[in-house]
């Protein structure tokens, strides 16, 4: 179904509904930006694996239940099983290495052809680089490798929660924001800031100098996406968004999805509110 809002939709920030947005955003950009390249550039969808620290975990993921009675083994009841005969029944005591939690990230890479030099770099931030230290630490570490190695650089931030990466300028009152950078300008980046209450802007993909920038359209991208990965069956939209809105905008927020006359999943067919 067509997105309630004009612009992002603060309801897709939700941690758990998060790296779905995130992963199929990537992907759809990159299927937006390849007939806008060819045969020029080559739109790479890549990955990386993030290993995060205990603290990082902590910053992350409240506990969960669930995830820890995936790791423990939990002994069955007398009456359940069958012992073999023969077969030692006595406790044992040992000591094992719990793996590190790791969470892989897509991002693109835009390549010129026939060397597929990389060219422009786009990431789009997830809660790891928000909201973790040494997790954002290395990522801002391979940022600064990546601009000093030559690469135009786009980064699009959709969150809200978190620390906002450099350069902060506490976001100039934007909600979202997103940062291009071309090396040939020198120290010199472009930060384009907006509200949850607007649609996104259209921003130019910086190539090599001597080829025009395509205008991409994040807005008309992330619509279309919603409507395709039917995010509207995922949100509750009675509940309030993770981070909430400004209280100032809540009216306003009601007013806007009072309009599309949305249903939560559970709702029963005909749009009325389960008792």
């Amino acid at each position: 179904m067509r997105p309630p809002f004009p612009g992002m939709d603060p309801w897709l920030e939700d941690p758990e509904l998060w790296p779905n947005v995130h992963n199929s955003l990537v992907a759809a950009i990159r299927d937006d930006l390849v007939p806008l390249l060819r045969p020029r550039y080559f739109v790479d969808l890549e990955s990386r694996t993030t290993v995060l620290t205990g603290r990082d975990e902590d910053r992350l993921y409240s506990p969960d239940l669930a995830i820890f009675a995936e790791r423990a083994v939990t002994a069955p009841s007398e009456a359940s099983v069958a012992v073999i005969e023969g077969v030692s029944t006595k406790p044992y005591h040992v000591v094992v290495k719990i793996p590190d939690f790791e969470i892989e990230e897509t991002f693109l890479t835009i390549r010129e052809l026939p060397g597929r030099r990389v060219v422009t770099v786009l990431e789009i931030l997830s809660p790891t680089n928000e909201w973790t230290e040494d997790a954002r630490k290395d990522y801002l570490e391979k940022r600064r490798n990546l601009i000093a190695a030559g690469a135009n650089f786009v980064e699009i931030d959709l969150l809200r929660a978190g620390t906002p990466m450099p350069p902060d300028e506490r976001r100039h009152g934007s909600d979202y924001r997103i940062l291009i950078f071309r090396p040939r300008l020198g120290r010199i980046a472009h930060l384009y800031g907006f509200s949850y209450r607007t649609e996104i802007p259209p921003i130019p993909i910086p190539l090599l100098p001597q080829d025009a920038e395509p205008s991409l359209d994040l807005n008309r991208i992330l619509h279309k996406l919603y409507d395709r990965a039917g995010y509207d069956l995922a949100i509750d939209y009675r509940q309030p968004p993770r981070p909430r809105l400004r209280k100032e905008d809540q009216a306003w927020a009601e007013s806007i999805l009072a309009k599309a006359t949305l249903r939560s999943p559970e709702a029963p067919a005909g749009g009325e509110s389960p008792p």
